[in-house]
């Protein structure tokens, strides 16, 4: 071959792997409308909620460019210094590239080319992180997770300057930044890219945005895909898998919200590129449906607290301003807007400046919250989120799946909110996220010996064993069947049942919300009835938030010293400050809450006895929050019913020394069991009767007759209502 041959020939070769390499091919944005975001900074000013967050990004990344480039080693977990700075830079990278689009000016670009050629010379060097613990090693941060939400971020921050950058300048970082952390969160990470799980959800976003950003449709294809393409893992996958019908997703509402971002930007990142894909359409809408089921996984704006999750999040983050913009941008909802409203921030993208430009406008609709039965599983056939609620009030009871790695063993648990707080309280997660004193901020050993295990939460404990004994295999495969949900009117009521979370024991529970006249808050009634096949210890136990009032149980203090309730468990965390024994006219507790009186009342089973504890108890790093709890106790016992009524009433305002209704408005609870129905009747102090009649069949069409006090009542479905 000549040398001419040979010239020829290295440049034709050169140019193709620029090419495939991304470094020479670049049009503009792919990730953003490079029109809109020009647009919505010229009217930026007209629109106040845009505007806002235009400063406040410049306010920040300008900080940044004055502190100069910190693009430090990693050795920090989470919460230390090289782990937060490194957050710092893709939330700069990020900003700086919207900003650079939407006001055209050049030190944004510069800035966003400086931080990404400092990770150009540190990115190829990068071995697993020092700080690596139990999950997968990342390269900048100490769980490859976070690698993936910095790629996220850095993506669209890059894909917005791209186009104003050199050849050479965008040819070394599209290899020594892109191409390398691609490769490792796919290629060189096969164990979280083609697991079904948040964290593979990040990750295929991330490599799916740096596709489209890279023009590699190799890349794109794999995280759609999965690594061998066959649809068996990848982004679709997740779509088919961790989603239910009706937008539940696997994990619960906590980790709905964070995985949330990953699943809406590339969906949007597809739309953009494929629109072929029709990705908004996907499985019915999956997408779409699942941003308007993370809202009404609310109570005020604050997500429930199940499986592991923190109290302190709300609609007012990232993950949501970016949801509810995509999703308006989309389908043109304006209850939409209410909720951006409430969280008073749009995101920095043409898609934040439609919605600022049609809340001002005056286009927001209320948001419909609503009773909803949310089905789990990727069939909608592994349970289900029961929400009830009216105007005042909200219950949850959680009936739900597992929830793989982060569920926990609370199979037919409730939670309620009265009066804006939280009153029947559920634990969450035992972890201070990014707070580097507490364990590196990550999930803490009491996450596993309490906040998971079941008398942690509001639901049946057997022999003081967790659910499946706490084996998160055994858990996987079984599921509570939903047998009933009625949404809507005075009364409002769930029914589930397990019979797999404790060999040879069957329990059903129905929890209902009765609206009464005269209560501002309907009373809640509970019953819930298990079968064993031999005798065994129960435990009921009813996690609580408020001071106590009023002890009606007669009971006895342990004044001088503590004991502990157990030993495992959970058990081995819990105080014992009081044991009582409940009888039929002395069974009730009353505690106050931010001026609201409530006041359980039980209809106490043969033998039983009330535990009065808190938690703390073998905590010798003060990692555990004290927290109140009561718990119902029938010991040698094959079959029991518990039954109780939880009635706010009353109200108390310390400013101005005022008390009214602080005693309790009924008079009393009675429970009778027919052969085929439960019977509870609550006698009002001004002489009213409420009856709820559950019966035993759910089948809509049967009806059903009890005779009580000498007169009988019948009814059509599962229940019924008589009230005198």
């Amino acid at each position: 071959m000549s040398v001419r041959a040979r010239i020829i020939l290295g440049a034709v070769i050169s140019l193709a792997l620029a090419n495939a390499h991304g470094a020479e091919s670049t049009s503009g944005p792919v990730l953003i409308s490079a029109r809109d975001a020009t647009q919505s900074g010229a009217q930026a000013q007209q629109y106040l909620l845009f505007q806002q967050e235009l400063d406040r990004a410049r306010k920040e990344v300008e900080a940044a460019i004055q502190a100069g480039i910190q693009v430090p080693t990693p050795k920090d977990p989470g919460g230390g210094d090289t782990h937060e700075q490194h957050k710092r830079n893709y939330k700069s990278i990020y900003q700086a590239g919207l900003l650079y689009r939407i006001t055209g000016e050049q030190q944004y670009s510069d800035w966003v080319r400086s931080l990404l050629l400092a990770y150009a010379d540190l990115c190829p060097k990068l071995g697993p992180h020092p700080a690596a613990a139990n999950q997968t090693a990342g390269r900048l941060f100490w769980q490859s997770l976070n690698d993936s939400v910095w790629l996220v971020h850095a993506a669209q921050g890059y894909d917005a300057v791209r186009d104003a950058l050199s050849a050479q300048d965008r040819g070394r970082i599209d290899r020594q930044v892109f191409r390398v952390m691609a490769k490792f969160l796919s290629d060189d990470s096969p164990q979280v890219f083609n697991r079904i799980h948040n964290h593979a959800t990040w990750a295929n976003a991330a490599v799916g945005m740096t596709g489209y950003v890279l023009r590699d449709t190799e890349l794109v294809d794999k995280a759609l895909l999965g690594l061998d393409k066959t649809g068996k893992a990848g982004f679709l996958k997740q779509l088919d898998v961790l989603f239910s019908p009706d937008g539940y997703y696997a994990e619960g509402p906590y980790y709905q919200r964070y995985a949330l971002l990953p699943f809406v930007i590339f969906a949007q990142a597809i739309q953009n590129n494929q629109p072929e894909r029709k990705i908004f359409e996907y499985r019915d809408g999956i997408v779409l449906e699942a941003i308007r089921t993370t809202i009404q996984l609310t109570y005020d704006g604050y997500f429930f607290p199940i499986n592991d999750a923190m109290p302190d999040k709300s609609l007012r983050t990232d993950e949501l301003y970016q949801a509810v913009a995509t999703a308006y941008q989309v389908t043109g909802d304006t209850a939409l807007l209410s909720i951006a409203q409430w969280q008073g921030r749009v995101v920095l993208a043409p898609e934040g400046f439609a919605v600022a430009r049609d809340i001002a406008a005056g286009k927001a609709q209320p948001f419909p919250f609503a009773s909803r039965l949310l089905r789990d599983g990727p069939r909608g056939d592994q349970g289900a989120l029961a929400i009830l609620r009216t105007p005042s009030q909200t219950l949850v009871m959680k009936n739900t799946a597992q929830g793989m790695g982060h569920g926990h063993f609370d199979k037919l648990n409730w939670l309620l909110y009265d009066n804006g707080n939280s009153i029947v309280t559920d634990y969450g997660s035992a972890r201070f996220l990014n707070i580097q004193a507490k364990q590196g901020g990550r999930y803490l050993r009491e996450n596993d010996s309490w906040a998971k295990q079941t008398i942690a939460h509001n639901t049946l404990v057997v022999n003081e064993r967790s659910h499946f004994n706490g084996d998160l295999k055994t858990a996987e495969k079984n599921a509570p069947e939903q047998l009933f949900f009625a949404g809507g009117g005075a009364t409002q009521l769930s029914t589930a049942e397990i019979s797999s979370a404790y060999p040879g024991v069957t329990f059903r529970r129905t929890i209902a919300q009765l609206t009464i006249s005269g209560y501002e808050s309907p009373l809640v009634v509970d019953v819930l009835r298990a079968t064993s096949a031999t005798p065994a210890q129960f435990d009921l136990p009813l996690h609580y938030s408020g001071h106590l009032i009023n002890l009606a149980v007669p009971h006895k203090s342990n004044v001088a010293a503590r004991p502990v309730l157990g030993r495992a468990n959970g058990y081995q965390h819990l105080w014992v400050d009081a044991v009582g024994a409940p009888s039929s006219d002395k069974n009730f507790v009353t505690w106050l809450n931010d001026g609201r009186f409530y006041t359980y009342r039980v209809v106490p089973p043969s033998g039983a006895q009330m535990i009065f504890a808190e938690s703390g108890a073998n905590d010798p790093n003060f990692n555990l929050r004290r927290e109140p709890v009561l718990i119902q106790r029938v010991t040698n016992a094959a079959n029991v019913t518990f039954v109780s009524l939880l009635e706010p009433h009353g109200r108390h305002d310390g400013a101005n020394e005022t008390t009214v209704g602080s005693q309790s408005g009924v008079r009393a609870l009675r429970y009778t069991r027919t052969a085929d129905a439960d019977v509870v009747q609550i006698e009002l102090a001004d002489g009213r009767n409420t009856i709820l009649t559950i019966a035993d069949a759910v089948d809509g069409d049967a009806t059903h007759s009890v005779n009580i006090a000498g007169r009988p009542r019948s009814w059509q479905g599962h229940f019924g209502r008589f009230d005198q």
